[in-house]
């Protein structure tokens, strides 16, 4: 593969070389929210901005930690753990944002992913369709104890991935909407918990790597309540899900050096 970098030992999109980051990393879809997840470590400090990607270094437990942004959308998410990789990352969360699907899945709750639905273009170019979007047992494991210690309302299940925010929110818009709206509805009957846009190209590229991945996300507010005319509850403030992640990060790290 040619070096765009021209030598510089930094990675071509990140702009991160492998003494700018730790092994573990979360990873927000926005990079705004970088230096708020940082806020969160011990002497975090700015180490990178290209694109769409920020990262923030710091310590957590004693360990060196970071965070990178990812952007919107799979190809970016992609691009990001690559390159992390490149750099000696073995360990991932996505903290991000999702609409709720189920009824019971209501804005402000936290949403842990099992799986993902590969409803998007990414992962194509990695895996055959037959090969499952999971994450890495663990890390999930640790996001669930994360969020039962922390208290927060939480949903753990299948989320589906696309790439067109629109072609969900509006279907009756697209040319395809037909086969868009049928989908979706078969999405619901398998009991789809969220829909969001990263964590599918994440998991197939964390299992490519061999890498632990996991993802967790605020629930912004759920669309099928709206279409029923139910109480539909909006939030914003993704703190909630930043904690239930960086407490897992935390347990991550504690359980790695005590080898369990």
């Amino acid at each position: 593969m040619v070096d765009y970098t021209e030598g510089s030992g930094k990675q071509y999109h990140t702009g991160v070389g492998p003494d700018d980051i730790g092994k573990y990393v979360i990873m927000p879809g926005d990079p705004k929210r970088c230096k708020l997840i940082a806020e969160h470590f011990d002497n975090a400090v700015e180490v990178a901005d290209v694109r769409e990607y920020v990262t923030y270094t710091g310590t957590l437990e004693g360990e060196k930690v970071s965070v990178t942004s990812t952007g919107i959308g799979g190809p970016s998410a992609s691009i990001a753990i690559q390159e992390l990789v490149n750099c000696g990352a073995h360990t991932f969360i996505r903290i991000g944002t999702c609409g709720g699907m189920q009824e019971d899945v209501m804005g402000g709750d936290v949403v842990i992913a099992t799986g993902a639905v590969r409803m998007e273009g990414t992962t194509k170019e990695i895996a055959p369709i037959e090969y499952p979007a999971v994450p890495n047992l663990d890390v999930t494991n640790a996001l669930v104890a994360s969020a039962k210690k922390l208290g927060f309302p939480h949903h753990v299940g299948v989320v589906q991935c696309k790439d067109s925010f629109f072609g969900q929110h509006a279907p009756e818009l697209m040319p395809v909407g037909y086969e868009l709206e049928n989908k979706w509805q078969a999405w619901l009957k398998m009991g789809c918990l969220a829909s969001e846009m990263e964590s599918a190209a994440l998991f197939i590229a964390g299992s490519m790597l061999r890498v632990r991945v996991g993802s967790c996300f605020l629930v912004v507010a759920n669309q099928e309540r709206a279409k029923k005319g139910l109480p539909n509850k909006q939030a914003h403030d993704t703190e909630c899900a930043v904690k239930v992640a960086v407490e897992a990060l935390r347990k991550m790290i504690l359980d790695d050096r005590a080898g369990n």
